[in-house]
C-alpha cells in the first residue's frame, strides 16, 4: 500500500503532466492532419521511461500516435486491466476564456486548460500511477496495460478503432477503466459515487442540401441551396422527441438532491419535460435531458467555396444525432424525416457515423474492486451505475467483449452541474484535490483486482 508521502508526490507529479499534455496542444478538429497526438505521446514515452514496463507506438497516420505499456501478469489464466485515456482535445477559441486554454496554469488549487476534465486529468493519472506501480515492483496476476490513446474527440479512425481492427490482442482486455465518472450525489453523508456503465449510441450525418447556383444579383425565383439549408437547421433544433427512460435512469433519478415530489416528476414521462425546462443551471438542465431524450444538434454547415455573390448549389450540414439504448439506423432516419417534414424530399443524407448505445454489467470482480478502492477515501459512499451522454472509447471495448467502466473519483466539493458544462466549453479546470483522489484511485483499484 502506498505511504502517504507517496500520495502526495503522486498528486504533484499528475499537476505537472497534465499541465505539460495541456501546453502540447493536441487539438483535433476532425480532419487528418490535424490532434498531433505524437506531442502528448512523446511526453507520456519520457514519463514512462525507465520504468521497466516496454512501450509500443502505433502511427496510423503521421502524427496520430497512441502508446501501449505493459506490466505482465503471473498468471495467464487471471483477468487482465486496462486503464485507458485519450490523448486529444477539441478546439477552444481564446475569446470566450478568462485564460489562456493551453496554458495549463495552476491558481487556486485547479489547473486550467483545454483538455483538463476531458480527459487529460485522466489520462495523466492513469499514467502516474502506472509508472509507481511499475517503479515499486508490482507483479500484477493479469495482464496491467497502460493505453494513451489517439483521435477519440472525432470518432476514433486514427485511435482505439485502428488498434481494434489491426493489432487487437496488443490493446485487448477483460476489464478496461477509461473515461468519465466519479461525481459524488445523493446525501453527503450517504454520497452516491458515478461510474458510467453505459453510453448513448453516436450517429452523425452529413445532409446535403442541393438548389441551382445563380448570380446574387438575382434572386428572384432562384432555387437557393442556403436558405433551404437554414429551414433545414431550424427544423432540426426545434425537434424535440418523446422523452423516454432507459434502466438506468430510475438510479440517477434517486441521487439527485431534489424532494420526493420532483424525483417523481422526473419519473413521469408526462412532466419531466417541463421539469427540465424550469431549472436554473443550463449545464445540468442539459445532461438530464440528454440522458432521457434522444438528441438532434446541427453543428457545421459548409457550402464550399462561397462568395457574397454567388447563390450556392449546394450546402452540406452536419448533424450530431445521440440515439438512446435500443435504437438503430432505422430509428435514426425516422427522427430525420419526422424534423424534416416534407423538407426530408430536399435532403441527401450521408452516414459519417453510426454506433449503437452500449453497456456493461456490474456483477464482476472489477466493480467490486472500484468499490472498495472509493470506499477508502469515503467508507459510507456507494457506486452508482450511469450512463453518459457523450460516446468515449469505451464502446470500441464493449464490441470487443470487454466490460469497460469510465471511472474517477472528483472531490465533494465539485458541482455537477459546473463540471458538466466545462465539457467542450469555456474556462475548463479542475482541482487538485479531485487530481489527487483520481490517481489514488487507480492505485487501489490495480491492487485489489490484480493482487
Amino acid at each position: 500500500m502506498s505511504s502517504e508521502r507517496e500520495r502526495t508526490g503522486s498528486k504533484d507529479e499528475t499537476v505537472e503532466l497534465l499541465q505539460t499534455m495541456i501546453r502540447n496542444r493536441c487539438v483535433n478538429d476532425g480532419t487528418a492532419a490535424s490532434g498531433q497526438e505524437v506531442r502528448n505521446a512523446d511526453t507520456l514515452t519520457q514519463f514512462l521511461d525507465g520504468s521497466g514496463a516496454p512501450i509500443e507506438r502505433f502511427e496510423p497516420s503521421p502524427g496520430r500516435v497512441s502508446i501501449v505499456s505493459r506490466i505482465d501478469g503471473s498468471d495467464p489464466d487471471a483477468p487482465s486491466l486496462c486503464l485507458m485515456g485519450h490523448t486529444d482535445v477539441v478546439p477552444a477559441d481564446p475569446d470566450g476564456w478568462s485564460r489562456d486554454p493551453f496554458g495549463g496554469e495552476l491558481v487556486d488549487g485547479e489547473v486550467w486548460g483545454r483538455g483538463a476534465v476531458d480527459m487529460l486529468n485522466i489520462t495523466s493519472s492513469m499514467a502516474v500511477s502506472f509508472r509507481h506501480l511499475a517503479n515499486s515492483g508490482f507483479r500484477p496476476t493479469g495482464d496491467l496495460i497502460y493505453f494513451a490513446v489517439a483521435d477519440e474527440e472525432a470518432g476514433s479512425a486514427y485511435g482505439a478503432q485502428w488498434l481494434a481492427e489491426n493489432h487487437p490482442d496488443v490493446i485487448a482486455a477483460d476489464y478496461v477503466l477509461t473515461e468519465n465518472g466519479g461525481l459524488h450525489s445523493g446525501e453527503a453523508t450517504q454520497p452516491a459515487i458515478g461510474v458510467n456503465v453505459a453510453e448513448k449510441g453516436v450517429a452523425w450525418r452529413r445532409l446535403r442540401v442541393t438548389g441551382r447556383p445563380g448570380h446574387g444579383s438575382m434572386p428572384f425565383r432562384s432555387d437557393n441551396a442556403l436558405v433551404t439549408a437554414a429551414a433545414v437547421v431550424q427544423r432540426l433544433a426545434e425537434y424535440s422527441p418523446p422523452p423516454r427512460f432507459n434502466e438506468l435512469w430510475t438510479e440517477q433519478v434517486e441521487t439527485l438532491p431534489v424532494d420526493a415530489a420532483t424525483k417523481a416528476a422526473m419519473l413521469d414521462t408526462e412532466q419531466i419535460d417541463r421539469l427540465l425546462s424550469e431549472i436554473p443551471h443550463p449545464g445540468t438542465a442539459g445532461y438530464l435531458h440528454a440522458c432521457t431524450h434522444t438528441t438532434v444538434s446541427p453543428n457545421v454547415v459548409d457550402g464550399g467555396a462561397m462568395k457574397a455573390n454567388v447563390i450556392p448549389g449546394v450546402v452540406e450540414i452536419q448533424v450530431d444525432i445521440r440515439t438512446l439504448p435500443g435504437e438503430d439506423d432505422a430509428d435514426v432516419e425516422h427522427h430525420l424525416q419526422q424534423a424534416l417534414g416534407e423538407l426530408a424530399d430536399r435532403v441527401d443524407v450521408e452516414v459519417i457515423t453510426s454506433n449503437p448505445a452500449s453497456i456493461s454489467r456490474t456483477d464482476n470482480p472489477l466493480w467490486d474492486s472500484l468499490s472498495r478502492a472509493v470506499s477508502k477515501p469515503f467508507p459510507s459512499a456507494r457506486l452508482s451505475p450511469q450512463m453518459t451522454v457523450g460516446f468515449t472509447d469505451a464502446r470500441i471495448y464493449r464490441a470487443m467483449g470487454a466490460v469497460a467502466y469510465g471511472a474517477g473519483l472528483f472531490s465533494p466539493s465539485l458541482d455537477r452541474g459546473d463540471f458538466a458544462s466545462r465539457f467542450h466549453g469555456n474556462d475548463e479546470r479542475i482541482d487538485v484535490d479531485s487530481l489527487r483522489l483520481t490517481t489514488d484511485l487507480w492505485t487501489d483499484v490495480v491492487c485489489d483486482l490484480l493482487s
